[in-house]
């Protein structure tokens, strides 16, 4: 950063050039403003006023011309209710009387930015000495916080009705923009177009005409009302349906009653292949055929052109064809396959008590019955379970024998391979344990 001349930022596509010591500009640069707002126009770019510091808070979504009000209605809340802070007697006796006190000025301080709100507060620690300036000497001279802070030191805001870095006048004028129908871009800012941007219904450079739909329905010399026309109206001179003057896209003008066009009708309906019309007020819409049709006249399979693989010609009506029962030879071959129909085709399914494994179709049978463990050599607290294994093979395992009704766990290994299980120790006498689990 050269310190002995202008800093450059962009923000927001407006170009700002900032004067950070009074010394040198930019080749061509016109140095305008002065004060702590003073800014230098650039050959070629636009002009934004201001210091530069505070320029980049506005880079992140946030504006200072937002945050004065909320300081003018903190200054009328304290003067009305004379909160204090419960410090109020004191400050009058030992300081100063609470209309200007530091204490009041916190407060009013307290409730200018969300607790969330970082730009906020970062603006506010960044003007904290002119805030305090006006606070102790300007105020009586310069009551309007917010034209003394934000139009006129800082420059970053207009007084409201103005717009851009000189503060012009808002299209329609300051006292009431837009006819009062509208919002003028850039109101309030160092920015902007200073254009009408017309609320719903109004229209024309300055919002002084009803837009497309609506009509007059009172005016006097500073105030206009428009109203919504019949709903088929482009332009009309009341609310009736034989007021229109105009009609919308879709509907034709007839003594002055807009009538619907019936689009299916003409060619300016234009729907896909198996689609079919639907007029509708003021335009069409383009409805999906029957699944029994190849092309349509309307809904239902009664109003197919040609019908649909699967299905068959009765009268005027596409029928489903029964695959399952029609077939000369079985269109399922695979053992215990059934055939099931279905609309427009059929499917093959598994046959009652049978389900499909691996794309057969196998018995439904329950899981068969938990194994059973036999142990012998009972001591007081081992036994050795006779364990039946993959394959058939029986295996000896050593388990802790526990109490009746505790679990007895056997774990063999024969290599890295692991054959888990765990049974109920039903009574000591018995030689039999119930298993419950298995695992390899």
């Amino acid at each position: 950063m050269w310190l002995g001349g202008p800093e450059e930022s962009q923000t927001g596509g407006i170009r700002v050039v900032t004067e950070l010591d009074r010394g040198a500009a930019l080749p061509g640069a016109q140095c305008l403003g002065s004060g702590e707002g003073r800014g230098w126009q650039v050959p070629g770019g636009d002009v934004s006023c201001g210091t530069l510091r505070m320029e980049r808070l506005l880079e992140g979504g946030f504006h200072a011309c937002t945050a004065a009000p909320p300081c003018t209605q903190g200054l009328e809340r304290t003067e009305h209710e004379g909160f204090g802070g419960g410090n109020t007697a004191w400050e009058e006796e030992k300081l100063s009387k609470y209309q200007h006190s530091e204490t009041r000025l916190l407060e009013v301080l307290e409730s200018v930015c969300a607790p969330s709100d970082f730009a906020c507060h970062q603006l506010l620690e960044r003007s904290e000495e002119h805030v305090e300036q006006w606070w102790f000497h300007e105020q009586q001279q310069h009551p309007d916080f917010f034209q003394w802070l934000c139009v006129d030191r800082l420059m970053l805001c207009c007084p409201p009705g103005t717009y851009g870095p000189d503060c012009r006048s808002c299209a329609g004028g300051s006292r009431q923009p837009c006819s009062g129908n509208g919002r003028c871009d850039g109101d309030g800012t160092r920015r902007g177009t200073g254009l009408c941007v017309c609320s719903p219904g109004y229209g024309g450079p300055f919002c002084a005409d009803c837009g497309d739909g609506y009509y007059e329905a009172s005016r006097n010399k500073s105030h206009l009302v428009c109203a919504e026309c019949y709903q088929a109206c482009g332009r009309c001179t009341g609310p009736e349906d034989s007021s229109c003057l105009r009609c919308k896209r879709g509907w034709v003008l007839h003594e002055h009653r807009c009538i619907d066009i019936d689009e299916c009708g003409t060619e300016m309906a234009h729907c896909r292949a198996n689609q079919y019309c639907v007029n509708t007020e003021g335009s069409y819409e383009c409805r999906d055929c029957s699944t029994a049709c190849i092309g349509c006249m309307g809904a239902g399979p009664a109003r197919c052109k040609k019908c649909n693989k699967g299905y068959w010609r009765d009268g005027a009506k596409c029928l489903d064809v029964d695959e399952c029962a029609s077939a000369e030879e079985p269109v399922c071959t695979g053992v215990q396959e059934v055939c099931e129909n279905t609309e427009g085709s059929y499917r093959c399914i598994c046959a009652q008590g049978h389900v499909r494994r691996d794309g057969q179709c196998v018995e439904d049978k329950p899981p068969d019955a938990p194994e059973k463990g036999f142990f012998d050599d009972v001591t007081d607290d081992e036994v050795v379970v006779l364990q039946q294994m993959f394959f058939g093979v029986m295996i000896c395992a050593l388990a802790t024998l526990a109490a009746k009704g505790d679990m007895v766990f056997t774990a063999i290994f024969i290599g890295a391979v692991a054959a888990m299980a765990g049974y109920w120790l039903s009574d000591r006498s018995d030689r039999v344990l119930d298993g419950f689990m298995k695992g390899r």
